[in-house]
């Protein structure tokens, strides 16, 4: 995969009933918190394959993570660049452990 480009658009995984449990997830957020991940998206747009830590990081397989800080705790949003110049969301969390729950790394990674 070509990592010279760098502006990329961002998508949000839709499942086959339509939602997006991932925007959901970003709309359960308290504004502050919203005002963040869309910073931190606006980065990853900008950048894309380039996006240092501590605001992305590499995960497995074609799996990245979009990472920024909370009153709620270390908030999560998984996913991956998808025909070069496009970047799909799947899914979020926060983040209660040193490791990344196996549940969430799956969902992304089906």
């Amino acid at each position: 995969m070509d990592r010279d480009i760098t502006k990329v658009t961002c998508y949000y995984y839709i499942i086959a009933s339509g939602s997006s449990p991932v925007r959901e997830f970003i709309d359960s957020l308290d504004d502050r918190t919203q005002r963040k991940f869309f910073f931190v998206k606006a980065l990853l747009e900008e950048f894309g394959y380039r996006l240092p830590y501590p605001h992305a990081k590499y995960l497995r397989g074609s799996i990245f993570e979009l990472r920024f800080k909370s009153i709620e705790g270390e908030i999560r949003v998984l996913y991956f660049f998808f025909q070069k110049d496009k970047v799909i969301f799947t899914n979020g969390f926060i983040k209660k452990s040193g490791k990344i729950p196996k549940n969430e790394l799956s969902i992304a990674v089906n």
